[in-house]
């Protein structure tokens, strides 16, 4: 029989199987417990329907749920017919071995699930078991004994044993009559009563109306009948003021203080409760993990340093050794040097000495045959004797010129002056080489063309700078440079620059640019401050191909002039054709950038400027269709067009210069004033395709400039109008996909 139970039991809960369903690798699993194993796996950003998977806890095999969930699985029938037969064998007797083991205290859980998995079927055991589906109710008055069970298993997951062994280590049976009465093996929650193992046969039979009360084990009867209100000594607590945040009776409600008050059920307030507290917990946890995690990178760093200390330290010794050693070898060949030199000079006044002890002992003798001579009185003899002596007097006092010195042998040594102020002032400034300060970029020396940028820059430390390094990339519009800096994948490095400049070519034309200078040596690099340059707009010309036959262009392509006579020109699909369609197209196409360009219309007061696709037709106005957009003068009325519609603008009766900005990555097309700085109309246009300067004149001739830097005031205006444009987008929550028909026209025709 103990063989046929503990096949009979549930991995999970270890009591015998209750409504078990048979999984795919052939074992057996409680209903309720499978419910238990998808609840642990919820979470607040994964609900318990979005659960499609959990593992056997016997085998690990991955039970995969279709969209019923459990109710997808198959019953286990054969086997709920068995523990059947089984519990009503085992009813037959009260003394029964099957019978004392169930009324003995729980098992230790011994499933083969994770800690962590057991953890959270044991912790929510109390408010999933309830949950799960509504037939253990109606199995438990089928089985009275599996009802008994399954409540005790229901109180073990929010009472472990050891818990409850810690509040009491022994409770007392409540009905024995001896002194002191038997330990109790059962507590009925229903009858808040503890019994021990005769108490519970002889007065709380497994029959009716007993069924369907719940038997747990032994708790104190502190915990069996609960807390108590504060206010009212005979009641329960079972809800809870929001308000005031406590636990309250009924009676507290309904005549207390809290009457008006919002309360909440205590299963309510208890899940949101515990459900704070998991969160918390979870976070706390989460956090002590990352703080563990830093403390020990922070270790590892401590370790690090102390071990690049050591080695920086080793390599300081060396490197002064080095030094030590090399200005030891050199003292001792400059000491060879001055003694070498010492021996020389020593050996050539010895020389001398020796000459002048020679010319000394001759002069010595010659003195005193002189001094003979001068002895002699007889004239004759005199004579005859003091003609050679005094010869050899006379050559010895001429001959005396060669005792002088050598002037290159001296006492003083002074091609030998030790000066060694240079090399004590290297050796002064011994230091770790530093990375070099940050170069500057500077903007004012600068230049740019519509394809080119040359960048120039200054560093502090120019000597100790081995190369720089020059990075860019096309400016976005982002503020934040550090976070475009780490972000940014289309960074372009020219590397190893040896001079303080650098042009970059290939650029597209009137496009903004970040720059970034990096100087480099051997201890590191350090990057500038970014400069944001920009090249100039795409310069164009006027297309003969497109104009109109009635236009006449000049030899530069820069000047149209309105000329009646019609002149000879091939047609083309790219020319101007309509009757009264006098318009000319810039030579290119610009699908990128921001482009500046200014017309000036002289005597003009008929004529329309603006961008168009090359699909536009050619053969009506500009600004008559969808693919066009136009700013015109009709004689003294002013107006922007755009398919087919027409608004009146603002504008100078004596405008004579008129500024065109395309910026096409921000999808904006203004005109301005160029002469007063004024602004006219700006245009909001979600480009899709490439678009091409177009011209129309009715009257007198235009001439073009384009290629031109974005002036101030037009930049300024520009700014202002993205930032409220992308201010009105975030407002209304869309983007435009093409620019609103305008309003309020006014046909000048």
């Amino acid at each position: 029989m103990e063989t046929l139970e503990s096949e009979l039991t549930c991995p999970i809960c270890l009591e015998l199987f209750e409504d078990p369903l048979l999984l795919p690798c052939a074992h057996s699993l409680c209903f309720n417990c499978a419910h238990r194993i998808l609840v642990s796996h919820c979470s607040t950003s994964k609900p318990l329907e979005s659960i499609s998977a959990f593992q056997c806890p016997t085998c690990r095999y991955v039970i995969t749920l279709n969209h019923r969930g459990l109710e997808g699985l198959k019953r286990n029938v054969t086997l709920q017919n068995i523990i059947d037969r089984f519990q009503k064998a085992s009813l037959s007797g009260p003394n029964s071995p099957t019978e004392s083991r169930r009324l003995q205290p729980q098992r230790p859980f011994t499933a083969t699930i994770s800690g962590t998995m057991a953890g959270t079927i044991g912790g929510g055991g109390g408010t999933s078991g309830g949950s799960a589906r509504g037939s253990p109710a109606t199995s438990s008055h089928s089985h009275p004994h599996a009802n008994h069970t399954n409540h005790a298993n229901h109180t073990n997951a929010n009472h472990s044993p050891a818990v409850v062994a810690k509040m009491d280590p022994r409770i007392s049976c409540q009905f024995c009559e001896q002194d002191p009465p038997r330990e109790a093996v059962k507590t009925c929650v229903t009858c808040e009563v503890s019994y021990c193992d005769r108490c519970l046969r002889a007065t709380h039979p497994n029959k009716k109306p007993f069924t369907s009360h719940r038997l747990v084990e032994p708790v104190p009867d502190t915990h069996i009948r609960g807390l108590t209100c504060l206010e009212h000594e005979n009641e329960k607590v079972n809800m809870y003021c929001l308000v005031d945040d406590q636990l309250i009776c009924a009676l507290c409600k309904l005549v207390g203080r809290h009457r008006e008050h919002q309360v909440s059920s205590l299963t309510e307030r208890f899940d949101k409760l515990k459900q704070t507290l998991e969160n918390n917990l979870t976070n706390l946890v989460k956090r002590n993990s990352e703080l563990e995690n830093q403390m020990a990178k922070l270790i590892q760093i401590c370790q690090q340093v102390e071990v690049n200390t050591a080695m920086h330290e080793a390599k300081l010794v060396e490197e002064c050794d080095e030094l030590v050693e090399i200005i030891r070898q050199r003292k001792q060949v400059i000491a060879v040097k001055i003694k070498e030199s010492k021996v020389m000079k020593l050996r050539k006044l010895a020389q001398q000495i020796a000459n002048c002890r020679q010319c000394l002992e001759r002069s010595s003798a010659l003195i005193t045959q002189a001094e003979q001579s001068l002895k002699e009185n007889d004239h004759a003899r005199f004579l005859q004797t003091a003609r050679n002596v005094a010869e050899r007097v006379a050559m010895a006092t001429a001959s005396s010129q060669v005792l002088i010195p050598d002037v290159n042998l001296n006492e003083a040594f002074d091609n030998f002056a030790l000066d060694f102020s240079r090399e004590k002032k290297i050796l002064e400034g011994l230091d770790y080489l530093t990375a070099p300060n940050p170069p500057s970029i500077r903007d004012e020396l600068c230049t740019a063309s519509h394809d080119t940028i040359t960048v120039h820059w200054t560093s502090e430390d120019e000597f100790s700078v081995t190369s720089y390094e020059l990075q860019y990339t096309i400016y976005t519009g982002q503020t934040n440079f550090i976070s475009l800096y780490n972000s940014a994948d289309s960074w372009m490095i020219v590397p190893n620059i040896k001079q303080n400049h650098y042009t970059v070519h290939g650029l597209q034309s009137g496009t903004r640019y970040i720059f970034f200078v990096k100087a480099i040596n051997q201890a590191g690099s350090r990057n500038s401050e970014p400069a944001r340059l920009k090249t100039n707009s795409q310069p164009f010309k006027l297309d003969p191909k497109t104009a109109h036959k009635k236009l006449r262009l000049s030899n530069d392509c820069l000047t149209m002039e309105k000329d009646e006579s019609s002149l000879k020109k091939s047609h083309t699909p790219e020319r101007f054709s309509g009757t009264g369609s006098y318009g000319a197209a810039g030579n290119v196409f610009i699908d990128s950038g921001c482009h500046y360009w200014e017309v000036l219309l002289g005597a003009s007061t008929w004529y329309a400027v603006g961008v168009a696709y090359k699909s536009a037709p050619k053969n009506e106005w500009s600004g008559k269709n969808s693919s066009s957009w136009v700013f015109s003068r009709c004689n003294n009325n002013f107006m922007v067009r755009h398919d087919g519609k027409e608004m009146l603008v603002e504008a100078s009766l004596q405008l004579r210069r008129l500024g065109v900005l395309l910026d096409y990555d921000n999808n904006s097309l203004s005109f301005h004033d160029a002469m007063n700085s004024q602004h006219i109309h700006t245009f909001e246009v979600s480009f899709l395709l490439p678009v091409v300067p177009t011209f129309m004149i009715w009257n007198k001739s235009v001439m073009i400039l384009s290629g031109l830097p974005v002036p101030d005031f037009v930049d300024g205006v520009t700014s202002d109008f993205q930032e409220q444009h992308q201010q009105q987008q975030q407002q209304m929550g869309l983007c435009r996909q093409e620019s609103p028909y305008l309003t309020g026209m006014k046909s000048c025709h």
